[in-house]
């Protein structure tokens, strides 16, 4: 699990609860000391230009913004974590990690589904890399792997996966009109505030007081 920590890029994802248009989606991991627990810092920004090229550089997350989810690590159950976020406790199976030749860990496939009463109330598929390259090579690779791990009747065809947008590393932030308005009514600060009371809360989960 030590492995895993670290940025990953997410390069496409089955999940009807979020919002297909985003991009530049982002998961940096952290293990609390004794290994037990974790923090995903999961950050995104929408929508992506090519999605809504009129409007992308207007919208108040064109640069950014942070969800913070939390898990709990069980040595004996190896790759699923219980997670929360969102407002639900949920199991995520990370099904499928290819290494490089030190072992290190360069793409993954996390499932997550949640039931309720025989209903399926929930479903989540991650396609991530520890590189924001999403050609059609990688994406392929990724759904060959997810077939083989049973994945495509919950969404895992490509179909059915939304395709990640990643920009350029060290694009400049967008500054417009737009962005200087939600910076002058002060969204920005409210956005940090947030996410900063979440921050906290992983830091208090990560680092507990005895």
């Amino acid at each position: 699990v030590k492995k895993y920590q670290g940025r990953w890029y997410e390069l496409g994802f089955h999940d009807w609860t979020q919002f297909s248009e985003v991009y530049d989606t982002t998961l940096d991991i952290e293990l609390s000391a004794d290994g037990q627990r974790w923090v995903d810092d999961f950050a995104v920004k929408g929508p992506a230009p090519l999605a809504a090229p009129k409007s992308w550089d207007k919208s108040p997350v064109a640069n950014g913004a942070h969800y913070f989810l939390y898990g709990k690590v069980d040595p004996t159950k190896p790759g699923v974590l219980q997670e929360s976020g969102f407002g639900l406790t949920f199991p995520n199976y990370i099904v499928d990690v290819q290494k490089d030749a030190r072992g290190e860990y360069t793409q993954a496939l996390q499932f997550q589904c949640l039931e309720r009463g025989g209903v399926r109330i929930f479903e989540g598929i991650n396609f991530l890399s520890r590189t924001p390259d999403n050609s059609e090579e990688q994406m392929a690779q990724l759904h060959t792997r997810a077939t083989k791990a049973g994945l495509d009747p919950y969404g895992a065809t490509p179909e059915q996966v939304h395709v990640v947008p990643h920009t350029a590393k060290g694009a400049p932030d967008v500054d417009n009109a737009w962005q200087r308005m939600w910076n002058a009514i002060g969204l920005p600060k409210l956005l940090a505030l947030a996410e900063g009371a979440m921050h906290s809360q992983a830091e208090d989960i990560l680092n507990p007081v005895n």
